[in-house]
Parts: C-alpha cells; structure tokens; sequence
C-alpha cells in the first residue's frame, strides 16, 4: 500500500522523516500497494550453505526481514535460518504457504502470517498452538498485536511488526485536532467551506480499505465484532454498529466525504490532501514524508499539516486499525522446537525489533515506542496500543466481502441499512465457522 519503492530506508530517528517509507504489508489492510505489482513466485534469499530451518515471509520489506535473519544466524552459528520470500502481494503470499501445507510438502518452517489469517490457519491444523509462549509476551508485545496472534483465546502466532492510521489535518485551518468524529464533522464542513475545498479523504472505495473504515467508525462507537470467546457475533449489539453506518451515511449525502470518496484509495486519498484540497485525511503514517515535500515529492501542505490520533464517537481515547505480520510454526515443520525458538525471539528481541523500528516498520515490542525520541513515532505506540485487530477468525476473507458488498451500497444510499447491518451480523456468526 505504500507508494514508496520497498527498498528505500530512513531512520524513525532522522528527524522530520522519521515517519518515511513506512512500508504497509496488505496486512495492514486494502489490496495492493500503488505501483507495487508482482508476478514472482518467491525466492530463497541465499543467507546460508546449512539451513536448519526455513522462515516464509513476505517479499516486501525483505532487506529488513533479511538484516533480522541475519542477526539470528551471528548469534546461533549452528542454528541457521534460511528466508524465503514471498511474493508481495497477500493472496499470492497465502496461496504459496497454503500449497505448501495442502501438499504435506512441509518446505517451510515459520510462516508469516498476514494478522487476519491466524484464525483460518489455525482452524485448519496448519500452525502450532504457542499458547506455552504466553507469559513470554504479554506486557512486551502491542495487545493489539497480541489478540491478532490468537483464535478462541489460544496463540497460534506471535506478533512480529505493526501499523496503525493516523488523522492528518490542516495547521493553518484547524488550531487543534478533534477528539470527536462530530467535532472533526463541525470543523471539517466549516473549514472547507471557507476556503471551497473538501473536508475529509480516505479509504472509501469497495474493498478492504472500506471495511477498516468503517470498523474504525464502529470500534470508536464503542462495538465489538465478537464476544470474548469468540464464539458469537456481537455486531448488533448496542448501536455502534447503526451511529457509525448513520455517520458515514449522512456524511455521505451532506458533503463531508470528498467528490469521488467513494473510489478513493490510499493514495488517491495522499495525493487530495497534498495537494491541498482537503481539511482533515484518514491514512497510513507512509504519508507524512510525501506530504512534507520529501521523496522529492511537491507538497502544497508542507509545513501546514500535522497528525493526530482518530477521534471516537464519545472523544475518550482513540482506536486504529491494526496492520502487520506475526510469525507461526507450521504443523509440518520437523524442526518446531528451533522454529519456536525463532518466533519468540523475533518478537522479543529488543535488537531484532530494532531493525524494524531503523527502517520504518513499527514494531510490536512496547519499549520500542517507550524510548522513542521523536513525537510522531510516539504517538504512534500510543495508537498502536490502544488498536483493534481485525478479527482473526476462520472466515475474515468472506466476512470482509460481505461488509463491503452491503455496508458500501447501504454508505452510498443504494441498499437498506438495517438489512444491510443484519446480513453483516449473518456474516460474521458465519465467519466464525471459516465460512
């Protein structure tokens, strides 16, 4: 989703492009990254003679994922890790492991798993229960990250890297940033009526941007997909799911959404905001360079804009989508003690999540963002830790086409809101059954 060649690298501590190239695996959320199209199979990263065990991951960021395995193979000589990379894109990356498993190949070791997935993997016996490593992780890892790492309350995964969304909004129109969705509404329409621009660009075409859209709209109203155990729907229960569908209705037919929301990707939703059209943006922290004129990119906003964290409906708090990737062992792995070794020390290893945090993949260990030095990294983590996982369950896939293919033509005035709402709610009691 980044529009930013993967192989670039900045430093979270260089300053004003601190925030730059944050490359987004399609676990953080919507589909392909602009530009970043990929035919490969996947490779071998060449890393050593004497494997001892195989690492699948995803091919972008893979000079990052290659500098971790590299320090693992410094300090476990006899232990090597080989890396295999994966292609870009989440599908592809997920027919390749699923492939591998269906075919009892067994090529690969640790897997890493886009954050949605670790409830469909689990559910079919293609990861090992890491519920052992519990104690290792909490109070160290995002909770976030650690509630995308498990299905029915058990880790099948541990967290790896992360990413959340930002509210960006205009310094020269907004003194401060809203801590409500109706106050970001109020001053947004006032704002961009004076100065005959938009209020608000994001995430609104039909696809999985849509749903973390809208899911963040529903978190912030305080819903819950699922109960606890994840064994019932909880998308009907109270009116967060109805405030959050009224909201973005109403903002719809009133203006609030920019001219063309409705097609508008991540980079579609930069490109208005950078220009200078737009009062207030929902998008990635990949954003913050671009719109500061790096990347020998041109920016109507530079030094005009500023991020914040998105509002909620009561204005306590705030909540994101989580993005990233966890790693799991798989079930045909003859090497799962050494494989679980490596998972838990990637997620624990403050050096190891020090190469990520380097290169601009926010990590999942909480220290990180504790010691951070610059303010938007900070308020990063503090984003981050109050993020929600996209439900890992079994069925995510078919439940996120269901929210798009109701919730969007219901957002739009084309489709009846309750009975939209209602077959979500049918679709995510599905979900849990990996239908």
């Amino acid at each position: 989703m980044s529009a930013l060649p993967w192989h670039r690298r900045h430093s979270w501590r260089a300053g004003g492009a601190v925030l730059a190239t944050l490359v987004l695996t399609l676990a953080t959320a919507c589909g392909e990254p602009p530009g970043q199209e990929s035919d490969a199979e996947g490779e071998s990263a060449g890393l050593t003679d004497d494997p001892q065990f195989v690492w699948a991951v995803t091919g972008a960021d893979r000079h990052i994922h290659e500098d971790v395995a590299r320090l693992w193979n410094e300090n476990n000589p006899e232990q090597q890790v080989e890396v295999f990379f994966l292609a870009p894109t989440a599908d592809e990356q997920r027919q390749a492991m699923f492939q591998d498993l269906q075919a009892q190949a067994g090529e690969f070791d640790v897997l890493g798993l886009d954050v949605i997935w670790t409830g469909e993997f689990a559910d079919f016996g293609y990861v090992e229960s890491l519920e052992d490593m519990r104690g290792d992780i909490e109070d160290v890892s995002l909770p976030g990250a650690i509630d995308s790492s498990q299905w029915k309350q058990e880790l099948y995964a541990l967290p790896y890297s992360s990413n959340g969304a930002f509210l960006y909004y205009r310094t020269d129109l907004i003194d401060e940033p809203p801590t409500t969705w109706d106050e970001l509404y109020e001053t947004g329409m006032e704002a961009a009526e004076e100065e005959g621009i938009s209020p608000f660009v994001g995430q609104g075409d039909q696809y999985e941007g849509f749903v973390v859209t809208y899911l963040e709209m529903f978190w912030s109203a305080g819903g819950e997909l699922f109960d606890e155990s994840q064994e019932n729907s909880t998308f009907l229960e109270g009116d967060a799911a109805q405030t959050a569908l009224d909201f973005m209705v109403e903002g719809q037919e009133n203006g609030f959404f920019a001219e063309g929301f409705d097609s508008m990707v991540e980079d579609d939703a930069r490109a208005l905001f950078q220009s200078g059209e737009a009062v207030y943006m929902r998008n990635w922290p990949y954003a913050v360079p671009l719109l500061e004129g790096e990347e020998d990119e041109e920016s109507a906003v530079a030094g005009d804009f500023a991020v914040a964290p998105l509002p909620t409906f009561t204005g306590e708090g705030s909540t994101s989508a989580l993005g990233g990737l966890n790693n799991a062992v798989s079930s045909l792995s003859e090497n799962k003690e050494l494989a679980s070794e490596f998972v838990l020390w990637a997620a624990t290893d403050p050096e190891a999540q020090a190469i990520l945090a380097d290169n601009s993949l926010p990590p999942t260990m909480l220290s990180a963002y504790e010691e951070a030095d610059d303010p938007n990294f900070e308020m990063l983590g503090d984003i981050l830790a109050e993020a929600h996982a996209r439900p890992p369950v079994p069925g995510y896939n078919s439940l996120s086409l269901e929210i798009q293919d109701n919730l969007h033509p219901a957002f739009l005035g084309q489709e009846d809101a309750d009975s939209a709402l209602q077959a979500v709610d049918t679709a995510a009691d599905d979900s849990l059954d990996g239908e």
